[in-house]
């Protein structure tokens, strides 16, 4: 079974592992595959046709996605406030 991943460059690829962290391409927002917000979106019928996969945090970033507020809050309050917030 092969999965498609974005890259750095905001391309998909094909990948035989499951990305690490989901996205929402058009809000360009990342976070974890557990996010409860993600999940609820999901449930009620949203969002997946603009679901996206990352190998890690580093390519979700790289490829201009910000980290989300309810499941990665410490990340999104540094981005908020414009400070570090890279890992």
């Amino acid at each position: 079974m092969t999965y498609t991943l974005l890259g750095p460059d905001g391309r998909g690829y094909r990948s035989p592992v499951k990305g690490r962290w989901g996205g929402h391409r058009a809000a360009r927002i990342y976070g974890r595959l557990d996010c409860p917000s993600a999940r609820r979106a999901i449930a009620c019928g949203g969002y997946v046709r603009q679901r996206v996969f990352f190998a890690d945090e580093a390519t979700a970033i790289a490829a201009g996605f910000r980290p989300c507020a309810r499941c990665c809050a410490d990340r999104y309050r540094k981005w908020k406030n414009g400070e570090p917030w890279k890992r």
